[in-house]
């Protein structure tokens, strides 16, 4: 599916579908679900997750351990990015400010640490709430990717443009004299 769409053949314009999707109700919509999963997932891994991981044996102990500790990263991704998309649909700052300060918002598909089988031991919640994240994780990279990655390839063109010039510049200083 393209991210963007054209009118017509003698209308020049064209519309990011990526763009309205993440300016409109829809983003509003994944905002609410991200920010409310990051404090559903932080009620649980400070109440009821605790308790139930102490009851666990070592090596679902340790599988928890593991899964929680990545739930927590790419949840605290998930939001970051998130957030620097809501300060550019509130006009807080630009797409171009927002691709520029990506470097700093690490998103990454992060997979389960666990294996199948063990992952099935751990307690349902933290299973769900794994389950829930991955999901709205793979919407957002997708978002992005349709957002930003278009962006970037402009910004790496601008970016080699001075050091292109300079380098013209000096090549024909240095160029053999006919």
């Amino acid at each position: 599916m393209s991210s963007v769409l054209s009118f017509s053949s003698h209308d020049a314009k064209t519309v990011s579908l990526a763009s309205r999707l993440a300016t409109s109700d829809a983003f509003k919509a994944l905002f609410k679900e991200g920010m409310g999963l990051v404090e559903t997932s932080a009620a649980y891994l400070d109440g009821a997750g605790r308790i139930e991981a102490k009851g666990l044996p070592r090596m679902e102990a340790l599988a928890y351990a593991s899964e929680s500790m990545r739930l927590t990263t790419r949840l605290m991704q998930l939001a970051s990015w998130l957030l620097l998309q809501r300060a550019v649909n509130e006009g807080e700052m630009t797409q171009a400010q927002a691709a520029a300060e990506k470097h700093r918002v690490k998103l990454s598909r992060q997979d389960l640490s666990s294996n199948a089988e063990t992952f099935a031991r751990l307690p349902v919640q933290l299973q769900d709430i794994c389950r829930h994240s991955l999901r709205l994780q793979a919407r957002i990279v997708h978002l992005d990717e349709l957002l930003y990655q278009s962006a970037l390839g402009r910004a790496d063109v601008v970016a080699r443009a001075p050091v292109q010039t300079q380098l013209d510049q000096l090549r024909q200083a240095f160029a053999p004299k006919a």
